[in-house]
């Protein structure tokens, strides 16, 4: 029997171009016809190495039984109720490997549409990397650190990791098939039937419930906060959809402790402020009429001096409930955005500094604009400059020498602004402890050790840091200031 009577052209010429393996079997397994895709994966060097082999002979012991077996089912039935089948086999290669392909059984049509029943068409596609896809998606979906839950269209539970079900307080396998709602408080359960359906008719990867609280129902009873992203799970059958549902019970915890804390330091800063500047300005009074009452003329010279170093003392007592206020607010973000120009900003913070003489500054920037709070910004640039000359240790004020180099450049999300000298530097250990309020860097120098504890409480409520080395390429302090070019979500507030 001819090739040409097992297989017409009009099917011949797509199987021989076809990106799969494909080839004509008879009722006895018998291969008539193969093309070269179906060579390289039985890995035969050519087509002809296939015809006339049995195709049986391929597969192991068992394998090889399965497929007789679903051959005769096949082969007996007429030709017009033959439906295709496909199933999975372990294919053993001329070169030795096993891939695991997909088998199709198929009819074939013969001359003039008719199928005379005596051949059939098997489609191979090698299914190795999809299955190793699914084991290392499978794996990837045991091992994440955050819960991930794949629901069905009905709002049933098809798939959980352990940590959802840990979070949860369920066994894995008591939570599959069971509704969606059984994680969910009663008190919501009604809303989100329809969120789900709406969800269903236009999926899209995306938080749920962008600027809202979630709660998840813990098996005991207690509710906790969630957080939970939306996508669709590509599935051939019915649509699935996965979320990956987070614990932040912890995160706030920590925002509710942060924002008491705050809360409580404003409060007391303006306690203070209240009840310390009414006794020193009673203070004050009180020597300015002592001085009146004994005569400013009749006063020793020694007397003078004590009077106005207690004058002194008033002010910088008055100066320090002013920082302390200032510290306070300086843990509020700015809410208002500007487009800055990075070179212009340092130009301003430049402007607002006295920078001695014989000091020179070097400027480098590297790096577009960027869109934040031009306050906040400015002032802690200001702040490290002026903290470069005031504890450079190079000579009295209008006098001093030195090298100052502000500079920036682009790094992730950040706009990373970079202040060094050849100064004295920092102390090495005292590099955190310069950032503590009330702490002075260098005792010699003026101030109430404020300005860094400012700075940094200022650039740490707009979601950025500054750090400090104590040596750095200049040789003196190095400051950075890690602002961001990008807000995250929970910086953003607008």
């Amino acid at each position: 029997m001819t090739l040409a009577m097992h297989i017409t052209p009009d099917i011949q010429a797509p199987l021989t171009h076809a990106p799969f393996g494909a080839m004509i079997v008879e009722p006895t397994g018998v291969i008539c016809w193969a093309n070269t895709v179906c060579a390289t994966l039985f890995a035969e060097p050519d087509t002809d190495r296939l015809r006339l082999g049995l195709l049986f002979v391929w597969f192991c012991e068992e394998d090889a039984e399965t497929l007789r077996q679903m051959f005769e089912l096949f082969f007996k039935a007429p030709p017009a109720q033959r439906d295709p089948w496909t199933r999975k086999f372990v294919l053993n290669a001329a070169d030795g490997s096993r891939p695991t392909i997909a088998l199709t059984l198929a009819p074939v049509e013969g001359e003039h549409g008719r199928d005379d029943g005596s051949r059939a068409i098997v489609y191979v596609r090698n299914t190795t990397r999809e299955i190793t896809a699914e084991r290392r998606f499978s794996e990837m979906f045991e091992s994440l650190p955050l819960g991930l839950i794949v629901v069905d269209g009905k709002g049933r539970i098809a798939q959980a990791n352990a940590m959802l079900a840990s979070q949860f307080g369920y066994p894995v396998e008591d939570m599959i098939g069971q509704p969606l709602n059984m994680l969910i408080p009663e008190r919501y359960r009604t809303a989100h039937v329809g969120h789900l359906a709406d969800y269903c008719a236009a999926p899209a990867s995306r938080m749920m419930a962008s600027g809202r609280d979630l709660t998840g129902l813990h098996s005991s009873g207690r509710e906790f906060p969630v957080e939970i992203a939306l996508t669709r799970f590509e599935n051939p059958g019915q649509p699935l959809f996965m979320a990956v549902i987070s614990d932040v019970t912890h995160r706030k915890r920590s925002e509710s402790a942060l924002q008491q804390t705050n809360a409580q330091l404003e409060e007391f800063t303006y306690v203070a402020s209240h009840d310390l500047r009414s006794p020193l300005r009673g203070i004050g009074d009180l020597v300015s009429w002592i001085r009146e009452d004994l005569g400013e003329d009749a006063l020793p010279q020694a007397v003078r001096h004590n009077f106005d170093r207690i004058t002194q003392r008033i002010e910088r007592c008055e100066q320090m409930i002013d920082d302390l206020l200032s510290y306070a607010r300086a843990g509020v973000r700015d809410p208002k955005m500007h487009r800055i120009d990075p070179r212009e900003l340092v130009e301003e913070a430049m402007g607002m500094v006295v920078i001695p003489e014989g000091f020179t500054v070097e400027v480098d920037i590297a790096g577009g604009d960027l869109m934040a709070p031009r306050a906040p910004l400015s002032t802690s640039l200001r702040n490290l400059i002026a903290n470069a000359v005031k504890h450079h240790g190079g000579g009295a004020e209008g006098k001093a020498t030195g090298h100052i180099r502000i500079s920036m450049r682009e790094e992730g999300r950040f706009s990373i602004f970079s202040v060094e000298d050849d100064g004295q530097g920092v102390p090495p250990g005292s590099e955190e402890r310069i950032f503590k309020l009330f702490h002075r860097a260098s005792p010699g120098t003026d101030g109430d050790g404020v300005g860094l504890a400012f700075t940094r409480r200022m650039i740490n409520a707009h979601g950025g840091m500054v750090t400090v080395q104590g040596r750095g390429q200049l040789g003196g302090a190095s400051f950075e200031v890690h602002w961001p070019r990008i807000l995250l979500r929970e910086n953003d507030d607008d």
